[in-house]
């Protein structure tokens, strides 16, 4: 979506979940554009630097050049974003309720995400395909302003 004039805002977590048994853990990152509420990148991994490297890689440039970005404190956000763009805070200080919300959403309309469930992805491919999916249909609603 076209972004209105004025500083950029992110907001950045992740979320675990599973892929065939809970041995191979996938890690989704996502980032949150807290204006728009749009999905801005996402990055499916570990939990790992590298995959914050990705998730912030994912990003429009716009958004690595200009947001100030708000994250929990894993220490993976802090070596990737610049200090002047990060702010790490926690759950009760309101700058990241869209995202937390974005990954309750997430859990409750993609059913292999969910902890307890007999809907759970076999392969990688298919994970990845369901999570891109839901967010693809997810931006196309917000834009459409169908979507809180």
């Amino acid at each position: 979506m076209p972004k209105g004039k004025g500083k950029l805002k992110a907001q950045m977590d992740e979320l675990w979940s599973f892929v065939g048994d809970k041995g191979n853990t996938q890690w989704v990152w996502v980032a949150l554009g807290a204006d728009t509420r749009e999905v801005i990148g996402c990055q499916i991994g570990d939990r790992s630097r590298e995959s914050a490297r990705a998730l912030w890689q994912s990003l429009p440039s716009a958004y690595r050049q200009c947001s100030t970005v708000y994250t929990d404190f894993w220490e993976a956000y802090e070596s990737v974003i610049s200090g002047n763009r990060h702010r790490a805070v926690g759950k009760d200080s309101s700058f990241t309720n869209y995202i937390e919300r974005f990954n309750n959403t997430l859990r409750q309309r993609v059913s292999r995400l969910v902890r307890k469930t007999l809907s759970f992805s076999k392969k990688l491919e298919n994970h990845v395909g369901a999570i891109w999916s839901f967010i693809h249909e997810y931006n196309r609603l917000i834009r459409e302003k169908k979507v809180d």
